[in-house]
């Protein structure tokens, strides 16, 4: 059953905040963010974080696959050279690496999804 348009909406709103967020959070100085975040570990911060993107964009934009999938790719290495630029972060292709790894699981996680729906 399609969600209806009001629903979509909402969901459309809470991914481009979510995204905003990440931004955000990504490009603050690490003596900004609360004590918790050092507790997780990096890239798995990194693949949860796309990942719960990837669910929000494709539920928002569910004709959109590709291109949500590779626009949350592109922002995830304009995240990295971002904080190449910031001079107290630091970019990294690993990070980005695991961004590309939230973004395929959650994708394909979607993608048996919706084969499996009657």
């Amino acid at each position: 059953m399609p969600m209806k348009h009001q629903t979509v909406a909402w969901i459309r709103v809470a991914f481009w905040i979510s995204l905003l967020c990440v931004v955000v959070l990504s490009l603050l100085p690490t003596e900004q963010l609360p004590d918790q975040v050092s507790l997780i570990w990096d890239k798995a911060q990194h693949a949860a974080g796309f990942a719960g993107l990837t669910f929000l964009g494709l539920m928002g934009y569910p004709g959109a696959f590709k291109r949500v999938c590779f626009g949350l790719l592109v922002a995830g290495a304009m995240i990295e050279l971002a904080q190449h630029a910031t001079g107290w972060r630091h970019g990294d292709l690993e990070d980005l690496f695991a961004d590309l790894v939230g973004i395929v699981v959650a994708a394909a996680i979607w993608m048996l999804a919706r084969r499996s729906k009657p």
